[in-house]
């Protein structure tokens, strides 16, 4: 079983009165976790649970296309569970899947109105726009909680090998000390950091590794992972809720997806249309770009004019990079001996690339919007994040190089006024001289 930082969010969905007055809604990938950690809940926190999946279930989706009258969906619910009770107050409904049925959806209101039994509804393609066509109710406004899960991080990670907190707290305690960590602790981590990079986060890859240690198994179930993922690419619901896929928008989306490695090892830090296909242009590949964000499956980071806050009003729309949503993904993708090179530290140009798709990672599974700062000098800053009353300057060094960019800037203060300090994250341990911090790759989960 693995430990999911998500539950605690459940737990406070449910003590919180003022959120209990809403349904829950947790977005997230496919074969993240979700319907897992809502089960888990459920049958530690109430005394019956009712769980429907529309996604293979008709019947269910039938209940739904009359009058939204609680105590008739009920019953309705319940004659077509096997062993289902609905006790009022003490009953949990999970609507997994919950984007496969738009009328479930819309029938949110009425039970939060109600407030005899708590939903939560999970989807994997909820944040597609347009992907449920089917002429609904509509979105029950005012009567959701939505929550974002992601894969493992870090943290998580180290839980399901068995590190316990003291040990985590102690990495907190000196990252926020900036006092060195010590060396036994230091060299585990970094193995351990190495082996999430290949590993990543998606459960059954993690379990897998925990209970195998076989990483040609691990990569196995990685690519297993990615055609499922590709199995929806450009897929939708009819206005009769039946599944159709798009031609075009599936072959753009491929083309998008298959061209991440390549758009990572590039030098410049920009997405480019033309590595897709030359000639390649914007309009072309807006749609699918937007597809594969929307469903969680890369995290888009925005160049912005200057390093100053606030940075979301400085982005560029039209200048971004992409970035894996898991790492595992994206070592899958890299081809099968990938995972050993980085294991043994023998990964050569591309080491950069994979380091930065990490820490981007990191900071997309805590929720961070992603930004960085790219002029055509040649002067490039990984990322950028507005901590305190300024704005902090973050690289990742592939190797112990200088940061000769972030160095600019920061003697710059009259051209780069807001920007504060530079942290460094690469294969060190902490220390700080003056406004530059150093910190080891895997504490990017606590920036």
């Amino acid at each position: 079983m693995l430990k999911r930082k998500i539950y605690s969010d459940l737990v406070s969905w449910k003590e919180n009165r003022s959120q209990k007055k809403k349904a829950l809604i947790i977005k997230g990938l496919r074969q993240i976790g979700k319907t897992y950690i809502a089960k888990q809940f459920g049958a530690d926190c109430y005394k019956h649970v009712i769980y429907i999946n529309f996604k293979n279930n008709e019947s269910a989706k039938k209940v739904f296309d009359g009058d939204f009258v609680v105590n008739q969906i009920i019953m309705d619910l319940t004659a077509i569970v096997p062993d289902a009770k609905a006790v009022p107050y003490e009953t949990l409904l999970i609507f997994d899947e919950i984007q496969e049925c738009a009328n479930a959806r819309a029938s949110l209101k009425v039970f939060v109105e109600d407030g005899r039994y708590d939903v939560i509804g999970t989807g994997s393609l909820l944040g597609i726009k347009g992907y449920n066509q089917k002429k609904s109710k509509g979105v029950p406004t005012g009567s959701e909680h939505i929550i974002y899960m992601y894969p493992l991080d870090f943290e998580e990670f180290l839980w399901a090998k068995g590190i316990g907190n003291d040990i985590i707290d102690y990495l907190r305690a000196c990252l926020k000390s900036e006092e060195p960590i010590r060396p036994a602790i230091h060299e585990m981590m970094l193995r351990y950091y190495r082996e999430y990079i290949c590993v990543g986060g998606m459960p059954e890859a993690v379990n897998v590794f925990l209970a195998t240690s076989d990483m040609n198994a691990v990569y196995d179930e990685q690519r297993d992972i990615l055609e499922d993922y590709r199995d929806d690419f450009g897929k939708h619901l009819d206005e009769n809720e039946n599944e159709e896929t798009n031609p075009w928008l599936l072959a753009r989306i491929n083309e998008v997806f298959d061209s991440i490695p390549a758009q990572l090892a590039k030098e410049n830090k920009k997405f480019q249309y033309s590595t897709i296909r030359k000639k390649g242009r914007s309009a072309d590949y807006t749609e699918a770009i937007q597809w594969l964000v929307d469903a969680g499956m890369v995290a888009r980071c925005f160049n912005v004019s200057a390093p100053e806050s606030p940075l979301e009003g400085n982005k560029k729309p039209d200048c971004f990079k992409l970035y894996m949503c898991d790492s595992g993904l994206l070592m899958a993708m890299l081809g099968k001996g990938t995972s050993a090179m980085v294991l043994s530290g023998d990964l050569h140009t591309y080491k950069g690339a994979i380091y930065e798709n990490i820490v981007a990672d990191a900071f997309a599974k805590k929720g961070s919007s992603l930004f960085y700062f790219s002029i055509d000098s040649g002067l490039e800053i990984d990322f950028l994040q507005e901590r305190g009353k300024g704005v902090t300057l973050i690289e990742v060094k592939a190797t112990t190089g200088n940061a000769k960019s972030a160095s600019e800037v920061l003697k710059n203060k009259t051209k780069y006024p807001d920007v504060r300090e530079l942290i460094k994250l690469g294969n060190y341990n902490i220390g700080r001289v003056e406004n530059r911090l150093t910190i080891p790759y895997y504490l990017a989960f606590l920036l």
